[in-house]
């Protein structure tokens, strides 16, 4: 009997690394975690933010000032939550313009930010540098930004984000605000930007 023939098999070579670089990424992960739960524990009760007995209008312009100046540095991370509230309710009302935004930052993280340094990127058979990536994401971002209504959307729900807040910091009374001597004044969601400063230079050789 003739033996069967033996069918030849292939093996289709496999990328070897994934288009994000895992620890870079797991690391930004952990880091954004730790200063959220950070951020949500110096949270101040909202029954202070919403406490309708300290409601008084300001007399003058500059006691509205100095209300606000204090209820910024009192409220801020209660303040922080409102206006992603306001930023996320805004967008969530767009959702066009959201899926815009998400596929923008999706392009950031997975063809730059994330994107290992000797894994060039690959379009159309055509190889790109990090100064062409960078370069095409920035204009992507400015035309997204300032060619779409993405950008007058984000603009529009700051301003009213602001708004509320500054109507908030006039009338609300800190009389009975202390903040503790040991906290500093930028502690908070914002603490964040001093470790990204850490890592810049990082992302700054891809350049």
């Amino acid at each position: 009997m003739a033996s069967a023939p033996i069918l030849p098999t292939s093996n289709p070579q496999q990328s070897s690394q994934p288009p994000i670089a895992t620890p870079a990424f797991r690391a930004f992960v952990s880091r954004l975690s730790s200063t959220v739960r950070h951020g949500f524990s110096q949270r101040r009760p909202w029954s202070e933010l919403v406490d309708r007995s300290s409601m008084v209008r300001p007399e003058s312009f500059s006691e509205a000032y100095t209300r606000i100046r204090k209820n910024l540095n009192y409220f801020r991370v209660n303040y922080l939550t409102l206006l992603a509230f306001v930023l996320a309710l805004s967008l969530l009302s767009h959702p066009v313009s959201l899926i815009v935004l998400l596929s923008l930052l999706a392009g950031w993280a997975f063809l730059y930010v994330f994107r290992q340094s000797d894994q060039p990127l690959v379009i159309l058979g055509r190889t790109f540098s990090d100064r062409e990536t960078l370069l095409g994401l920035s204009l992507l971002t400015v035309i997204v930004i300032f060619l779409t209504s993405v950008g007058s959307l984000l603009i529009s729900a700051l301003m009213v984000g602001f708004a509320i807040i500054c109507v908030h910091g006039a009338f609300r009374v800190p009389d009975d605000l202390f903040l503790d001597d040991q906290e500093p004044a930028s502690a908070g969601f914002l603490s964040f930007l001093g470790g990204a400063a850490a890592s810049a230079p990082a992302v700054a050789a891809r350049v």
